[in-house]
């Protein structure tokens, strides 16, 4: 078995079931004690789970509802949304992430000629009305706080799907350029959301950076631009420069 199907057996069954031992998780995965445990340093590392004498624990979530984030930064975000939709070309694919500002972007992509697939219900519900959108809601597990779907069958669906540019959110960016997320569910939901697309647009208004996150969502080779509202430290711009990213600022 894969490290990365591992991985993602191991922290649904904490998800699911809570804490587990080390003997257990391996026996439920027909590999040993030791591979586990190599797994549990690695997913421990990333934030995606707590280590505990003898086995793991589930990261608790820690995110604020969708209604209280949506009324912070409204400038900034509308914004980076406006300067986001300027990058689409009509006729592509485009995977909207979860979050605000990937709502306020579904707004300003009304009218056009595009493929929209996303897990966020507040874009499904954005753009469920508009006939020129080929609008593809994901399936999965509904977390109605933060209205978007997750877990193993959203993560499925997304190997099925090919997008020509996806719009990733984020908790906050280290100065290392690493992208953050505080909910951990989400993460395997964001990184299948990498994988299935050719370029990756990341939306982070400067509240940012340097930004939160118990979780490392992916490296800054993983994106392809950022888009923000103002000029970035030194230290993350150099980050970004070096990996090939570009720097897109949008007019407040």
């Amino acid at each position: 078995m894969l490290p990365e199907r591992r991985h993602q057996l191991i922290l649904r069954a904490l998800r699911d079931e809570g804490a587990s031992t080390i003997v257990a998780l391996a026996e439920r995965l027909g590999v040993s004690p030791a591979t586990v445990r190599r797994d549990l340093v690695r997913l421990d590392e990333e934030g995606l789970l707590t280590r505990v004498y003898g086995g793991a624990a589930p990261v608790a979530d820690r995110d604020e509802p969708f209604t209280d984030v949506a009324t912070v930064r409204v400038g900034e975000k509308d914004a980076v949304a406006e300067r986001a939709a300027a990058l689409v070309e009509d006729g592509e694919t485009v995977l909207l992430d979860i979050g605000t500002t990937a709502h306020r972007l579904a707004r300003r992509l009304r009218g056009r000629n595009l493929t929209v697939v996303t897990s966020n219900m507040a874009v499904y519900e954005e753009l469920a009305d508009d006939p020129g959108i080929e609008l593809v809601l994901l399936g999965g597990m509904l977390r109605r706080e933060y209205r978007s779907l997750v877990g193993f069958l959203t993560e499925d669906n997304l190997r099925q799907i090919h997008a020509d540019r996806l719009f990733l959110g984020t908790s906050g960016v280290r100065p290392d350029g690493r992208v953050m997320d505080t909910t951990v569910v989400e993460v395997p939901v964001k990184r299948a959301m990498i994988a299935a697309s050719d370029r990756v647009v990341l939306l982070a208004d400067s509240a940012k950076f340097p930004g939160t996150g118990v979780a490392t969502v992916c490296g800054p080779d993983a994106l392809h631009t950022v888009v923000t509202d103002a000029p970035l430290d030194a230290r993350t711009a150099a980050a970004f420069r070096e990996a090939g990213v570009a720097l897109v600022e949008a007019a407040v």
